[in-house]
């Protein structure tokens, strides 16, 4: 059961899989609904989130320690909680954030070899134990999202810089975590067209929230 009245909906998945350009057509199509969404990022979403968003990201921070990363990213994201997360969603807003505690599971806990559990107690404390109500995870050969982003002339920063088989683990991860919690979690394929992936998102998010109460079906609409 929900603790706040909003709604906390997570999208997730590797390098170049889309999911970024979709949040915000996805957050259009639910404000035409009615819907208060806010949209967020993380690393980010506040200026001292920001502030860490670029120090993790610069290419020239070579000698990061996997150990400082992780903790860098704990601090943007008790930030962002505390600042806007808790606040919004006590305020009723649909909130979309383009990555949250999963990320770091799977890049530092998966990709970097770190202890899961060891990072699963800072992120509850990080967090104040705030789990998303919905995850996205938009599958994706990380090959293929490398290509994407080489194609589209994306931005690369410093998480763009690591070796083939950490993207192998850091999707294995994102898949384990999936599958042993598939209530929360729900896994579109990246390989779609991105008009098809809207779709999918649009109808995953829309059934959710038509189940918590946000949104009323179409079948209690035509009974009345």
């Amino acid at each position: 059961m929900r603790k706040y009245p909003g709604y906390f909906i997570t999208l997730e998945g590797g390098e170049g899989c889309g999911k970024t350009s979709r949040i915000p057509h996805l957050a259009e199509s639910l404000r035409q609904k009615g819907l208060d969404v806010m949209t967020v990022r993380e690393p980010g979403g506040t200026s001292i989130g920001e502030q860490i968003r670029i120090v993790l990201h610069d290419g020239n921070n070579t000698e990061m320690h996997p150990r400082a990363e992780t903790l860098l990213y704990q601090a943007s994201r008790a930030q962002i909680v505390e600042q806007l997360l808790i606040p919004r969603l006590n305020e009723g807003y649909i909130i979309l954030c383009d990555r949250f505690a999963d990320s770091t599971l799977a890049y530092q806990g998966f990709g970097h070899q770190r202890d899961i559990q060891e990072i699963k107690t800072l992120i509850t404390y990080a967090t104040g134990g705030l789990t998303p109500d919905l995850t996205i995870l938009i599958d994706l050969d990380p090959e293929i999202g490398a290509e994407r982003k080489r194609i589209n002339n994306s931005e690369w920063n410093r998480m763009d810089r690591m070796p083939p088989d950490f993207y192998e683990r850091v999707r294995e991860g994102y898949l384990k975590m999936a599958a042993e919690d598939p209530i929360r979690w729900v896994v579109i394929d990246g390989n779609k067209y991105p008009l098809d992936i809207h779709t999918e998102l649009l109808n995953i998010t829309e059934g959710r929230l038509i189940i918590a109460g946000f949104i009323e079906s179409s079948l209690r609409r035509i009974e009345r």
